[in-house]
């Protein structure tokens, strides 16, 4: 593989642009730098954020001001018990001047769409987005409905709650390329929200676009082509393959988390200022991509193993290839 497959003036346009973004997300969001920089990152290539934390912490507000800085169009989802998978898709209404129905678009037919709390919606509301979120497409009623490019999803869930709520089967966490933990600001960024939202006077923000999508996808075709060593994706490998040995795990990550290390790891290197993946992009990512596609065993879960230590326990045991260890130390 060439390493120069993207040229330096694309990856100084990724570097740029993502520091654009990040700092008109800041206006608005405060202390969340590294997962605020890994969504930008999956957003480039190409996939979908699940934020899970308590409430209270800014993941809403995160995934608007991370649309509207991207300029992308952007509608949100208020997930409850009692939503049908047509409020996701969109249906068929009866259209009385012509006297047949009509598909009427369902919020899904966005750039960005965020689905609150997503773990208060039933399964079957859940499924409707399971199809767009893997093909950029709904069918409804027997019809083929493309959506637009870019489409990403991004999802709130809270996990301290239990009633009135249904667990995310595997297959929907299988399609966020990421799960992102927020976590409680540090007490200087906690009173860094509290004084902006005095020096505000109101509650609502508003981030300015930087960009807009036809430049998303500029930007994430020059994402593709970042170059990766042979060796690097068999790193990434062993990585997921490791997960399925592990003990405590009854179903390890499947080659879609291969696939997800190497795409996110691209992204990552390229707001990094790199045209080339390094070992250490692919364990800053380990966990956020792999953690949430690993099913642990009911002793685990009962001796409250979390299956983030299992990916870090993996990443710490699989030795990194040395081809790729003494080239990136040659590169600047």
């Amino acid at each position: 593989m060439n390493i120069d497959q993207t040229s330096d003036g694309d990856i100084a346009a990724i570097t740029r642009t993502a520091a654009r973004v990040l700092d008109g997300v800041r206006t608005a969001v405060v202390g969340m730098d590294e997962p605020l920089t890994l969504a930008l990152a999956t957003i480039l290539a190409g996939g979908h954020v699940l934020f899970e934390d308590v409430p209270g912490l800014g993941k809403t507000l995160a995934a608007r001001s991370l649309a509207a800085a991207l300029g992308l169009e952007f509608r949100r989802l208020q997930c409850t018990p009692d939503m049908l998978p047509g409020d996701v898709t969109g249906s068929f209404v009866y259209a009385p001047d012509s006297g047949d129905f009509r598909f009427r678009p369902g919020p899904i037919f966005t750039g960005l769409l965020l689905a609150d709390e997503i773990n208060r919606t039933t399964p079957k509301t859940q499924s409707a987005m399971l199809e767009a979120m893997a093909e950029r497409q709904v069918t409804v009623e027997g019809h083929r409905y493309p959506l637009p490019e870019p489409f990403h999803v991004i999802a709130t869930s809270n996990p301290i709650e239990y009633e009135g709520t249904y667990a995310l089967p595997e297959a929907q966490l299988d399609r966020f390329m990421v799960r992102l933990a927020v976590g409680y600001p540090e007490p200087e960024d906690e009173a860094g929200i509290v004084e902006q939202r005095i020096r505000r006077q109101r509650e609502h923000t508003d981030v300015d676009a930087v960009i807009d999508a036809t430049e998303l996808i500029a930007l994430q075709a020059a994402v593709e082509r970042i170059h990766v060593d042979d060796d690097l994706i068999r790193y990434a490998v062993h990585l997921v393959r490791g997960t399925r040995t592990a003990t405590n795990v009854a179903v390890g990550a499947s080659p879609r988390g291969s696939q997800a290390l190497i795409l996110l790891a691209r992204a990552v290197a390229a707001i990094e200022g790199r045209g080339y993946v390094r070992p250490d992009d692919v364990k800053r990512i380990a966990i956020p991509v792999l953690a949430h596609r690993l099913t642990l065993t009911p002793q685990a879960w009962a001796q409250g193993v979390d299956p983030a230590g299992v990916v870090s326990a993996v990443v710490n045991t699989t030795p990194v290839p040395p081809t790729v260890a003494d080239a990136v130390a040659l590169r600047p």
